[in-house]
């Protein structure tokens, strides 16, 4: 069952940048984009290591560590070192509020 749950206002992304957003003991990065919102697992495929101060570039997120790209929109890994792809969820915007689907 999808549960929709509120995660932020659309004000508290700047455009081509991502928030850490904590739920129920997991971490997400929610991202704001010329493309609109999207959400995704916050740590890296290749070590465990945070997105939040990763570049946003398009839908891009490049990891910080070792400059890993993932599309954002798909979770794809686009380059070395990363090869397996990040997790997405659904999103919608209602009210200024941008919602994430869970579950």
């Amino acid at each position: 069952m999808t549960t929709w749950v509120d995660a932020c206002a659309t004000g508290d992304i700047d455009e081509d940048d991502l928030i850490a957003w904590h739920h129920d003991g997991h971490r997400y990065a929610i991202y704001n984009t010329d493309k609109g919102f999207f959400a995704t697992d916050l740590m890296c495929t290749h070590e465990e290591e945070s997105l939040e101060e990763g570049l946003v570039m398009d839908c891009i997120i490049e990891c910080p560590l070792h400059g890993g790209r993932f599309d954002i929109r798909t979770g794809e890994a686009l380059s070395a070192p990363v090869s397996i792809d990040l997790k997405t969820y659904p999103v919608k915007v209602e009210g200024g509020r941008v919602f994430v689907a869970l579950g």
